[in-house]
């Protein structure tokens, strides 16, 4: 099975397989990953700036941009330096801010 869901029990989160034909919207984290260092890298393009640039403006080793773009491997604080350097720090501000709902009452009553 190619995509996994989360489901959360009991206050943690674990990998529950889902049938990908039934959720084709969903990814994997990997394709999340790539995903990222797809737009990571045509943002650095836009910019004009290269890979050694990069590296020289983040802080971050020219090796690390170079999987990062190849794989989508890299660590947070890696990415994070990357997303400064390209003007981007901004976008990590709606990483998880969305509010989950257990309820279509929790939905109704939060407009009280």
């Amino acid at each position: 099975m190619k995509n996994r869901g989360l489901e959360e029990k009991e206050g943690a989160c674990r990998f529950i397989p889902v049938l990908a034909s039934s959720f084709d919207f969903l990814k994997s984290p990997d394709e999340v990953n790539k995903g990222i260092a797809k737009r990571m890298r045509q943002r650095r393009k836009e910019k004009k700036i290269t890979q050694v640039q990069l590296a020289k403006y983040s802080g971050v080793s020219l090796g690390s941009i170079k999987r990062f773009e190849r794989t989508g491997e890299i660590s947070l604080t890696s990415l994070v330096k990357i997303a400064f350097a390209l003007g981007c720090e901004d976008d990590f501000e709606s990483l998880f801010a969305r509010k989950g709902y257990a309820s279509i009452e929790e939905v109704i009553n939060e407009g009280k």
